[in-house]
Parts: C-alpha cells; structure tokens; sequence
C-alpha cells in the first residue's frame, strides 16, 4: 500500500485556466488526501523498525556446532540492526515528500514550478527505492516461513498481477509528472521568446500569481499557449508526451487524468515500449529505455509467474489427459478389443472421478509415522468399524489395521480373483456390489453363488494361511470367483500386512471372534448349505427306505396271512411286490451316483500361540 500511495505525489501539479490561459497549480484536495494516508504508511514503517529493534536473532558463531543460539539481549540486537538494515529502514521512515510539499517549497516563494516538480519527483523516487528493496527480504522472509507467498493458485496470480499493475501505476505517474514539465518547458521557451508587444514574464505561467496591468495586456495579446498546442504545427518536440497536453490529460480530474495514466503504463509495459516514437530529449529517451528494460524484466519474472500459477490450476488435468491420450495409443497399437478398451476407459474415468489424480499413498509415505497414523485412523476408522469382523476388535488392532489398509476401486466387471488363483490380499468393501461363486473346484452339477455388500469381506481364506504359526510360502488358492457388479470402493489388506495382524489376532484367545468369523465368512456360509442339504437328504434317504421296508413287509404278510389293515387280495400283492422292486433301484442308483461334497473350510485358530 505504502509503494501504491508514494506515486500519487505525482499527480498534484497539473494545467489550471486563470483568465482564460493555462496555468501550472497544485492540487490541495489530493495533497491533504495523500498527505494522511502517506503519514499513516510511514507510522508502519516506524512501528516495523520498533519491531526490528527487538527481534531476537540466531548468532551465527553458534551454528557451526548444529544448534542456533538465540541472542536476546537488547544492546546487541539494537548494535546488530544498527549495522546491518537501521539506516535503509531509517530513510524509508522519514515523511520527505511531506516536508517537501508543505513546508520547503512554500518557502522558498520562487515561480519556478517546473523545479519545484523536478525536485518533488527526485524526492520521491529517492525514497520509493529503499521502499522498493524491503519487499524483496519480506517475501523471502514470508515464504521461508511458509513455503509459499500465497497458499492457492488464484491467489498467487493475483498477486503477481498486483505488481505488474502497481509497476504500471508507477510508469503512469512519472510519465505524468514529466508531461506536466515538458510542457511547462515548452511554455518558458514560448515566454522567453516573447517580447512585442507585451514581455513574457515566468511569472505569469503560475495560477498563484496575482494579476496586474501589464499582466491582463499580455493575456490579450500573448500567443504562448498557441505555440505549445501539439495539435498545431509547432517546432517544439514533445515526443512520448504529445498526447497528455493533446487530450488535456495535465488539466483533467484527478479520476480521469489517473486512469488515462494507468492505462498508458500498462500498454507500453506490456509491449515493452515498442510504440513510444521519441524525440531527441535525453531525459526522454532515457524515460523510454527505462520502460523497454521494465517491461522485459517484469513480464519475464511477474507474468511468468502468474502463468505458472495458472497452469497449476489445470495441471492435474492435463497430465490425465496426456495419460489418457497415451493409454488410447498404446491400446490402438496393440489392437486390443473393444471390449477390453471399455474397461479400460471406465476405470481411467472412475479413477479420476473418485481421486483427482491424487496419489494417496505417495502422500502418506511422506509424512512422519505419527501422523500417517492418524490420519489413516481419521479416514479409515469409522468405516472399519462397519464389518462386522472388525466391530468386534478392540482399538489397538483396529489402528494395525487401519495403518496398513490400502484404498482400491475397481468398475463394472473387473474381476477381483478368479477360483483357483493364488490369494494376495483381503477384501473389505466400502461402497458398491460384488458378486462371489464357487464350483466348487469345477465340479459338474456344483454353483453357488452370492452378492458380497458394504460391511462383507472376501478372501478369508488368506486370514486362515496367515493365522498358521508357520505360514508357508506359497499363498492358498481362492475357492471362490469375485467380480464387480458396479463401480466398488474397498479397502485391501496385503498378505504380509495380514501376517502382522494375524499375529495381534493370536493374543485375543476369543471364541467370539473365531464364531464371528464363522458366520460372515460366505465360504463357511455355503459349506454350511451345502451340509444342512447333505444332511436332509440323507434323512429324506433313510426315511424313504424304512418306508419301503415297511411297504415290502406289508406285501410279504399280504400273500401269506392277511392282516387286518392289508387286503388279501392277489392284485395288491402284486402291485406292492412291483412297487418295492422300482424302489429298490431308484435307492441303488442313488448309492451309486452320491450327493456332491463340499470340504469343509480350514478354521483360523485365534488362540495358537506361534512356536519358538
């Protein structure tokens, strides 16, 4: 703000009418509006170099043994900052511009406006760059501290944007200021040329000027500001400043003469000068190289930067679509089908959708262990908790394994492990469907299948492998064939992440949690089906032969003494003698072909404690 408020100086001398003429004046209005704002910057900058004069530092001496010393002592701090920055500080304090305009150049009484600007400009600038020089140690300051300047992209293109528009306003008003003594140049050249009728005094260029005699004849008579009117073909040069006397920019408010200003800053800055057509004057041309020079330093470093902020903003993004770009190539080179490329581009698609590009592992790696570990307790924890399995845990094996859980999503129609196939991790779903079938090894005649949702597991198997005392190495097959039903977020446990569990889950020495396992485990589930039918049938089988037992007795009684609840009648003998024949095939047959098996699951053992 401070850096924004010293150009404003700038704009206090402009072109006033008096009499009919143009006159140089000074703005009052804006000095007292620039005046209070600027003695409210340099409070803050006094109150900074308060701060300064008792900021502790770290000796230097002290870090070659690794650890800073921290100097606390006031006449040390106060010699230390007296050497270094005090007096740089000290010069960007002092209110110069305010001494200037309101108590030197009043006293010195002179009409010599155009040295009363030069020397107002020269005071600013020559505190505008000290001014300038502390913004560089701040930002260094601010982003050791921090890392960064600003914490979003948004905002750091927005302050990369404040300071090439605040170099802008800069340029503007030193061009403004040096349009206001070009002219006035001008106007003391016409003047000091004039002598018939009326002499031209200096005098009468200045708005302050008491009119007399001499000066009303030369009014009516002088042709000064005809000679100084760029829009008339005059001798005199004025170059990049024509168009601020042209479109009386100098004698405009204060509101349109800074805009019109800001605007001209900006456009050359931007075009690094290129359209600036000189004169011969050297403070001129030196003007314009000083603009060429900015504008290619300030659009390399400060639009540079805001470029980058932009990009990052879409960054993520762009490397999706160069990834996505590359996987459709290399698909087309390999001459996938079509269906595989679907599921290809579904996935990519949900992946995106559901992480942003974000790698979640890579940034928990990062972090101490400490904090990972909260963190994975923050995110995986109340979802834990859902299965049923883990609800029976206590906290310090949930946080095991909410420590060592990986995120994965699956889409529609990805298969999650095939029967048969070696098992690598455990599955919990989070969110979606999934459908789990068994054959039962290939068995002809053998399906089951179920729909695994949120809270089930699948791969318990490997919980089984991994509870052993002595796992082998190799991992148990799967006796079950998973696929995704629909888009399928879960959380897997790895085989040796589930070995470091296993061993927590010995030490329970619960009965309930090994029941627990029993009842949501599905490969228990249809083993348990699959025996409560064995075992029906098997009574429907026992059942059906002491019927037909009975049935042969009745037959045999039939033919030889007739009891009271049979007829003795030969065709019923007949027919029950036929009857108990079919019957006794259908039973062989049967026998002979046998009901499927199912082996029973291997049980984790909760309690075995692992060999020394």
């Amino acid at each position: 703000m401070a850096l924004f408020i010293d150009p404003l100086y700038f704009y206090l001398p402009s072109i006033g009418r008096k009499d009919g003429s143009w006159c140089s004046k000074t703005d009052l209005n804006l000095r007292i509006v620039v005046t209070f704002f600027r003695t409210i910057a340099d409070i803050f900058y006094l109150l900074h170099v308060f701060v300064k004069f008792r900021t502790a530092y770290v000796a230097p001496s002290s870090r070659v043994f690794g650890r800073g010393e921290l100097v606390m002592d006031p006449d040390k701090i106060s010699r230390r900052y007296i050497r270094s920055d005090f007096f740089i500080d000290l010069v960007a304090t002092l209110p110069l511009p305010q001494i200037v305009i309101w108590f030197i150049i009043p006293e010195l009484r002179n009409h010599r406006t155009n040295q009363n600007n030069n020397a107002l400009a020269l005071i600013v600038l020559f505190q505008y760059i000290p001014r300038l020089y502390l913004i560089f140690p701040l930002s260094s300051q601010i982003i050791k501290a921090t890392g960064v300047v600003t914490k979003t992209a948004w905002a750091g293109a927005a302050y990369n944007l404040v300071l090439y528009m605040l170099a802008s306003h800069v340029l503007g008003a030193a061009w403004y200021v040096l349009s206001i003594d070009r002219y006035l140049s001008c106007l003391k050249s016409a003047c000091k040329k004039e002598e018939i009728p009326t002499k031209c005094l200096h005098e009468y260029l200045n708005c302050g000027f008491s009119g007399t005699g001499q000066y009303s004849n030369w009014i009516n008579t002088t042709n000064v500001f005809k000679s100084c009117d760029p829009n008339e073909d005059i001798t005199f040069q004025f170059g990049i400043f024509g168009n601020a006397v042209a479109k009386q920019v100098v004698s405009s408010s204060f509101v349109r003469k800074y805009f019109y200003c800001l605007w001209w800053g900006l456009q050359n800055l931007s075009s690094y000068g290129q359209n600036l057509s000189t004169s011969t004057f050297i403070e001129e041309t030196s003007f314009a190289i000083l603009i060429a020079i900015l504008g290619l330093v300030l659009f390399a470093h400060l639009i540079g930067n805001m470029q980058t902020y932009l990009q990052s903003l879409t960054m993520r993004l762009e490397e999706w679509r160069l990834k996505r770009r590359d996987t459709e190539e290399w698909m087309r080179h390999r001459q996938l089908p079509e269906d595989l490329r679907t599921r290809v581009r579904r996935f990519v698609q949900y992946k995106w959708l559901a992480t942003r590009g974000v790698n979640e592992e890579a940034i928990l790696n990062g972090l101490p262990a400490d904090l990972s570990r909260d963190i994975q307790r923050h995110l995986c924890l109340d979802l834990v908790r859902r299965v049923p399995f883990f609800s029976q845990m206590d906290d310090q094996l949930l946080d095991a394994i909410c420590e060592r859980l990986v995120s994965t999503l699956s889409t529609e129609g990805t298969y999650i492990v095939r029967e048969g196939d070696p098992i690598t991790e455990m599955l919990f779903v989070i969110r979606g469907r999934l459908e789990s079938s068994t054959t039962n090894g290939g068995r002809t005649g053998f399906f089951n299948s179920i729909t695994l949702r949120p809270g089930d597991f699948c791969g318990e198997e490997l919980l089984a492998w991994a509870l052993l005392p002595k796992s082998a190495l190799n991992f148990p097959s799967s006796t079950r064939t998973v696929v995704a039903l629909g888009e399928v977020e879960a959380f897997a446990l790895r085989a040796e992440d589930l070995k470091f569990v296993a061993n927590q889950f010995r030490r329970l020495h619960s009965k309930k949690l090994q029941h627990t396992f029993r009842f949501y485990s599905h490969h228990w589930r249809t083993w348990a089906a699959c025996f409560v039918q064995a075992a029906w049938r098997r009574y429907k089988r026992r059942k059906m032969a002491r019927d037909l037992a009975r049935i042969e007795s009745y037959a045999e009684e039939g033919t030889t003494v007739a009891p009271s609840t049979v007829k003795s009648d030969l065709g019923v003998a007949i027919l029950a003698s036929r009857f108990a024949t079919n019957t006794r095939r259908g039973i062989q047959k049967i026998k002979d072909v046998g009901l499927p098996k199912l082996p029973k699951p291997e049980e984790p053992d909760f309690s075995v404690e692992p060999d020394d």
